[in-house]
């Protein structure tokens, strides 16, 4: 059977007033008043989605990404037996001294800046951390000190039962925005610092703004590979893992803290200009407070990431306990969820060095000025992850990449950079052939009492403030 086309008559008139309301169209959007930041360049071009949404290749049908604050492995899993932790430094003084156990809480942040890493790491010595602003706290060297196993109990289980790694680099020397970007994206256009806002009091007022809708004159430095440095305005338009999603049909959200509450600084997708101001804003960035139900209801998309509000996340001051806790109470309610544990995996790990102490050296990435950053703790929970007692601490090379590369396995989806395509994956931590690990669900303890002042969850929107 033939059949007629719909339409049999010349279009030329049709055509040429279609092009000029594209042309009309075209100049209105292009116009624009006296610009506050340089243009961006034009949003990533997309392929046009599948009919059809890419399949899991795995038995993992969501994959959840949690990213905590400002710890090193020695910081957490120092003591972990079989890991390549440390329980001693070396001073200034050049002599071996026991790390400090630190408490639950911190009277104040201890700096993380690149120049701060840079100062710790020595040259690779590894014994400067205590020259860092806000190291020594009521006459104690923090910056050169860890937590115990009793310290960190529920952390401590998920590394025995599951997969703890403890080669895990963040990607970036330094503070949180860039790994943040690393996070969703595999690149970050050389970003090594945090945004820098030009009136403190009023960005700390209102919860500061480290994306594209942060103050006007609001820069962040990018450090080249040659050396060279340029202060922009942090708002971004390469491509991310969220797009690459969108055209591949697989779902997605990014959970985190909305504009005006603690810890907005780390909803990362605000520092790419076409998701802030697209359509993905409204669907696919949503409040941190949504996890826990749409884990409970079994609707949880392909791929999460979770960020948690400030007071919770372990960044210094808070206590570590109470983030401990809330992690717990995300973790419970996918463990407690029976059609939704066995086909999840989730990673759980820190964004940056936090001031503190680790005995390995990062070593040298493409972009030999800012990468690698320190080790951070990473543990990968799943029904299918290769259980650390059975299989010993995982001592593979990773970094943020590596997360993105999983989910670019389990997919089947292309990678968005090299870093991201040559990364070992953290599908490596897996093993479908062998019995389904049970839930762990586990108990929330009741927090010790503040060792110090707490200080305003604003502070973290203040220096290194990340």
């Amino acid at each position: 059977m033939k059949y007629r086309p719909i339409y049999t008559r010349p279009v030329t008139r049709l055509a040429a007033l279609t092009a000029l309301l594209l042309a009309v169209v075209v100049g209105l959007l292009g116009w624009s008043p006296t610009a506050a930041r340089p243009a961006l360049p034009a949003a990533p071009t997309l392929t046009t989605a599948l009919e059809q949404p890419h399949a899991s290749t795995t038995p993992i049908q969501h994959i959840v990404i949690m990213d905590k604050e400002n710890r090193t492995f020695d910081n957490y899993f120092g003591t972990f037996p079989g890991a390549n932790g440390a329980t001693t430094y070396r001073g200034t003084d050049g002599k071996t001294h026991t790390l400090n156990h630190q408490p639950d809480k911190l009277s104040s942040d201890i700096g993380h800046s690149r120049d701060n890493a840079v100062t710790g790491i020595d040259n690779g010595k590894m014994d400067h951390f205590v020259l860092i602003p806000g190291a020594m706290q009521h006459g104690v060297n923090e910056a050169d000190s860890q937590l115990y196993q009793a310290d960190l109990p529920n952390y401590w289980q998920y590394a025995q039962r599951f997969t703890l790694s403890d080669n895990f680099f963040s990607n970036i020397l330094g503070a949180s925005f860039a790994n943040h970007i690393w996070s969703i994206a595999a690149q970050d256009d050389d970003v090594d610092g945090i945004p820098a806002c030009p009136n403190l009091s009023t960005c700390t007022a209102s919860k500061q703004r480290w994306g594209c809708d942060s103050y006007p004159g609001t820069t962040v430095e990018e450090r080249h590979p040659d050396g060279t440095i340029e202060n922009v305005f942090p708002c971004f338009n390469f491509p991310t893992l969220g797009d690459t999603l969108d055209t591949a049909g697989v779902s997605w959200k990014y959970y985190a803290p909305s504009q005006g509450e603690a810890g907005y600084i780390w909803s990362t997708y605000d520092a790419i200009d076409h998701i802030r101001n697209g359509p993905d804003w409204q669907k696919n960035v949503v409040n941190y407070t949504n996890f826990l139900s749409d884990a409970q209801n079994g609707t949880l998309p392909a791929v999460s990431w979770l960020v948690s509000p400030g007071g919770t996340n372990d960044h210094p001051p808070h206590s570590v306990c109470a983030g401990e806790n809330w992690t717990v109470q995300q973790i419970n309610a996918i463990m407690n969820n029976p059609a939704l544990w066995p086909n999840t995996a989730i990673i759980l790990t820190w964004d940056d060095f936090g001031g503190f102490f680790d005995h390995v050296p990062p070593p040298k990435g493409p972009n030999g000025q800012t990468m690698y950053g320190m080790r951070v703790p990473t543990i990968v929970i799943s029904p299918y992850s290769k259980s650390t007692p059975v299989h010993g601490v995982n001592h593979t090379f990773y970094s943020f990449s590596s997360m993105l590369k999983m989910v670019e396995d389990n997919w089947t989806l292309p990678a968005l950079t090299a870093m991201d395509g040559q990364s070992n994956s953290l599908m490596l931590t897996q093993d479908f052939s062998q019995t389904p690990l049970p839930p762990l669900p586990l108990t929330q303890r009741t927090c010790p009492a503040s060792s110090g002042p707490a200080l305003p969850a604003d502070v973290e929107a203040q220096g290194d403030g990340d």
